[in-house]
């Protein structure tokens, strides 16, 4: 397993990890992150964040299925369909892994509400396969990838050997050669849109990369408060 090699010089993607720099730390030092490293985090946080996340993977894949059919290169088209099918396959595995170690039935899978932080975060991601051009819906995309992989990464390099740890294979997933592989042809073919895009569309496509990142934070704060609707108090169950 290894880290990403360091962004091209002078690349969008460069630019997009600098501008949010101080986020993507954040993230890494997050509460729910920092336990999680520790092998300290309460199931129910963890058990909140996958059900959450289970969800979210069907936004992320939906917008990614828009952008492989806007693609003008097959090669670009192929990668982000099999992105797609990924997010709704491979990562779902993981999840459900981890639904039957903890005992949820299906049952309580439904009775947990969709946050707050989630349904904004796929709202997103759908609106900006509605409505953005190409290059934006490519910058709104790429956090998913980039900062669980940067996550998994920084998270492996402090724990060292996962072997006993109570999320080895969360770990194991994120920080993977093959989905480093996978994140860097990401990022790859942002830096290739971007560098043939004008100057006010590669200021939408950074506005979008940042406002994913925040939605990445919100995503797992909202786990580590296992986020409510502040409203549901008036509403019937």
């Amino acid at each position: 397993m290894s880290r990403l090699p360091a962004p091209p010089p002078g690349g969008f993607c460069a630019g997009a990890w600098e501008h949010t720099a101080a986020l993507q730390q954040a993230i890494v030092e997050h509460p729910f992150n920092a336990a999680l490293t520790d092998g300290a985090l309460d199931r129910e946080r963890f058990a909140f964040y996958i059900v959450q996340d289970a969800r979210y993977l069907v936004g992320f894949a939906q917008a990614l299925t828009a952008a492989s059919t806007r693609a003008e290169d097959p090669a670009d088209a192929a990668f982000l369909a099999g992105a797609a099918q990924g997010a709704l396959v491979e990562e779902r595995r993981l999840h459900a892994g981890y639904v039957e170690e903890f005992g949820l039935t299906e049952a309580d899978l439904a009775g947990v509400v969709t946050s707050p932080s989630c349904t904004a975060y796929t709202s997103f991601l759908r609106g900006s396969a509605l409505v953005e051009p190409y290059p934006v819906l490519l910058a709104a995309i790429l956090p998913c990838f980039w900062v669980y992989q940067h996550v998994g990464s920084e998270i492996l390099a402090a724990v060292g050997d996962v072997s006993g740890h109570p999320y080895r294979r969360w770990i194991e997933t994120y920080a993977d050669d093959e989905f480093a592989a996978a994140v860097l042809n990401a990022r790859e073919l942002v830096d290739r849109v971007a560098a043939a895009a004008d100057a006010p569309m590669r200021q939408r496509m950074l506005a979008a990369f940042a406002r994913a990142s925040e939605y990445e934070w919100m995503f797992w704060d909202g786990a580590w408060n296992r986020e409510q609707w502040p409203t549901a108090r008036w509403l019937p169950a």
